[in-house]
């Protein structure tokens, strides 16, 4: 308590000294007006006076929001009232302006405003940081030929990085130490990258990357282009992805380019040249009466590979003979069941067992190994030979997977050998009923996937033969319980060559068009040869006993007419599921080896069939087949009918590069988006002009295939001339160079690089009709 005593004891001596202070101030402001002014003023909220509005000070205390300063003019002084409110309240005594002193306020007012607003945008300028993200810099005098802007370049993207290592462990006692456990570094990257820069305002930069991109030709783009002004004759200028379109009807210019574009103008004359390489090959479909045909072509070398397979040598041997009376099959044979096995690719362990498939199992004639005794029955089953009883009575330890190598050892000593004589399998797929199709009559399957060369393939089954019921193979339901293996019939192994028992199990008769959903209305189909005397391809041979036959009739493709009546029309026997099957446009020749032994049986002279059959397609793999390009001169062709609706063509490729697409009508070229719509990303061009299509007019679609992108290499170089002499009519010409370079430095006969050049005139003019 004597603390705050002492407190108030001070504070009470200090107030008249506190008031004779104030006092003397008070005496001082009476006197005459004698004080410094502040060195930086500070603004008045409101004006008070027409010397405040024209003396601004530099000193800014940001005016509350609600305050505001309104000028309004008086009708009946002529003069302009300044008022400062907060909302319908005058907070000063409002300024009147005479039209002389406003116009000066007003003047002051804006040149102050303008120098504001620019200090701040510079003043922002020197406030931004630094960023790889977003440049911007100025280019001083260079703007004279690039335009202002400076250079600005953005970046966007993401980049992903994984780092790790892996290790295998698998428990194979064929497999060295070594081999069974492996360990290696796992990287892998994910970059996507876009760049958009600009100099000036004539120079534009635009770069894509993505190593994600579905395609090869779109991970990569780059485009430089240059602009010029109006009336600069430089119009534009291009490099990296440029195009090149042209309005001849019957030439195809290129929208997938990489190289150099440029557009001149000289007044009425305007030049297009373009000197670039293409990574494209045109396609074209076709639709006439509202249907859609597409054509094809296939060299006799390009059968379908490792995808159709029969299910016994007895089934192959019998082929030409049940398929000489089409429609009608004279096998007797109905497959009852089926169960097909392939090298598990997968994680997915669902109905995978172990396997144990050989080649010679239930072979009654055809024994690779003379080690097999043939059986009573002369029809495919488990007893057609001893191969079967042995192995379940004599190695049934071979069952167990991990010691199967060992316990089959001994049949080392016989010639049979693991890779050729059979194999082994850890956690083989089952493969579901709607991955393959099975054609009961011929015992053939057709897998919906094309198997790879290391992959292997076997099967047991069950079919009927004249009442009798036979079986091939281990069904996964006879009582044969994980873990042991089942035993299967082997129809394609590791070993792949001519030489393996079962090479010729493959069927190489049955060829891809490229199709779904075909239909037998306009579907047409031609073979022809290369006749080198006339150096064309004709539909018939002109020695030996089928001399002017057409092949078509000779391969036994030509035997019923339109009632299926055995007589030759001329016309492809289109018989589903024999002669074609539909559903993934497939055509199937009725006889084996068309073009080798049945083509030699058909010419009847051994000397001159020596001429004309392609025998070592069906003798050797086709990596040798390809290299005989002297012999590979027979061509299957024709065309077939889309199916899509009336309205719709399929390009036959997807993400097609957009303004690739170009669509006549009676070598009419016609508008998209007017008469045409195309969808990029499927390849489908729809008709939307109905009176094209109840025309019956052909319609011919073109555009550019990217597929065979990095396999093609063309050159491309030309230019378009065209010179307006009025808004309505113009004349041109084109002139296009194109060139191939070929894959190997030695090119064959008949494969030799494209070296084409084109030149063609186009007029144009337009009138607008005055009775319209």
């Amino acid at each position: 308590m004597k603390g705050f005593q002492y407190i108030w004891l001070i504070v009470v001596l200090c107030l008249p000294v506190t008031a004779q202070g104030l006092y003397a101030q008070a005496e001082e402001s009476d006197g005459p007006e004698d004080k410094a002014g502040l060195r930086y003023p500070v603004p008045k909220q409101a004006p008070l006076s027409y010397e405040d509005l024209i003396n601004p000070v530099m000193g800014d205390l940001k005016d509350p929001e609600n305050l505001e300063t309104t000028i309004e003019y008086d009708l009946n002084t002529g003069d302009y009232v300044l008022r400062t409110r907060i909302g319908d309240n005058d907070v000063s005594t409002p300024i009147s302006l005479t039209p002389e002193e406003f116009r000066t306020y007003w003047d002051a007012k804006s040149r102050a405003d303008f120098f504001k607003k620019k200090n701040q945008v510079d003043y922002s300028k020197k406030k931004e940081a630094f960023s790889l993200t977003d440049l911007q810099f100025d280019i001083g005098a260079a703007e004279k030929i690039f335009g202002p802007g400076g250079v600005q370049l953005k970046t966007q993207g993401s980049a992903e990085v994984s780092f790790g290592v892996k290790n295998n462990i698998v428990d194979n006692p064929s497999l060295s130490e070594r081999a069974r456990n492996r360990t290696f570094f796992d990287f892998d990257q994910s970059i996507q990258l876009s760049v958009n820069g600009k100099v000036g305002d004539k120079i534009n930069v635009n770069m894509n990357y993505d190593t994600e991109a579905t395609f090869d030709f779109d991970a990569k783009a780059i485009k430089l282009r240059y602009e010029g002004k109006e009336d600069e004759i430089i119009k534009s200028l291009e490099a990296g992805n440029v195009s090149m379109p042209v309005k001849n009807s019957l030439i195809n210019g290129a929208s997938s380019l990489f190289g150099v574009k440029t557009q001149l103008q000289f007044g009425k004359l305007n030049i297009a040249a373009v000197l670039s390489q293409q990574n494209t090959q045109t396609k074209t479909a076709s639709l006439s009466g509202g249907v859609q045909t597409t054509p094809f072509e296939i060299s006799a070398d390009a059968y379908d590979e490792n995808r159709h397979y029969f299910l016994s040598h007895y089934f192959r041997d019998h082929y030409d003979q049940w398929m000489e009376n089409l429609p009608y099959i004279s096998s007797g044979v109905v497959v009852n069941k089926v169960e097909v096995w392939v090298t598990n690719k997968s994680a997915v362990m669902d109905n995978a067992r172990d396997i144990l498939a050989f080649a010679d199992m239930a072979e009654p004639a055809r024994i690779h190994n003379a080690y097999w005794t043939k059986g009573q029955n002369n029809f495919p089953s488990n007893d057609a030979n001893s191969l079967y009883a042995e192995i379940v009575g004599n190695y049934a330890d071979a069952r167990q997977i991990n010691i199967s190598a060992s316990v089959l050892e001994p049949l080392a000593a016989q010639g049979i050998s693991i890779g050729q004589d059979y194999e082994r399998l850890e956690s083989a797929r089952r493969l579901e009923p709607n991955e393959y199709k099975l054609n009961t009559s011929l015992g053939y399957i057709s897998l919906n996937q094309a198997l790879r060369s290391d992959e292997i393939l076997a099967v047991a089954f069950e079919y009927t033969k004249n009442g009798k019921v036979y079986q091939v193979g281990e069904f996964s339901t006879d009582g044969v319980e994980s873990p042991k293996a089942l035993l299967l019939k082997l129809l394609k192994g590791t070993d792949f060559s001519p030489q393996a028992p079962y090479w010729d199990l493959m069927m190489k008769n049955v060829y891809a068009l490229g199709a779904y959903s075909m239909s037998k209305d306009n579907f047409k189909l031609n073979i022809s040869y290369q006749n080198d005397t006339l150096g064309l391809y004709v539909n018939y041979l002109s020695e030996g006993k089928i001399a002017n036959q057409i092949l078509l009739r000779v391969m036994n493709l030509d035997r019923l007419n339109l009632n299926r009546d055995p007589i030759p029309d001329g016309q492809f026997d289109y018989v589903e599921g024999y002669t074609v099957m539909s559903s993934n446009g497939r055509i199937i020749f009725p006889v084996l080896e068309p073009f080798g032994s049945h083509l030699r049986k058909a010419i009847g002279d051994e000397v001159l069939a020596e001429k004309y059959i392609f025998q070592e397609l069906y003798d050797s793999s086709l990596t040798v087949v390809q290299q005989l390009t002297e012999k590979n001169k027979f061509r299957i062709e024709g065309e077939y009918k889309s199916s899509l609706g009336g309205a719709d063509i399929s390009l036959g490729t997807m993400n097609v590069s957009p303004g690739s697409v170009k669509v006549t009508a009676g070598g009419v070229l016609l508008n998209e988006n007017v008469d045409y719509v195309v969808d990029y990303n499927s390849g489908t061009v729809s008709i939307i002009n109905e009176n094209l299509l109840s025309s019956g007019t052909t319609i011919n679609a073109t555009c550019e295939d990217q597929g065979i992108y990095n396999m093609v290499r063309k050159s491309m170089a030309g230019f378009h001339i065209e010179y307006a002499f009025s808004k309505d009519f113009c004349l041109g010409t084109t002139l296009i160079h194109l060139s191939e370079k070929p894959l190997t430095n030695k090119v064959d006969m008949n494969t030799e690089p494209l070296n084409n050049t084109i030149m063609g005139l186009n007029t144009g003019f337009t009138l607008q009709s005055q009775a319209l």
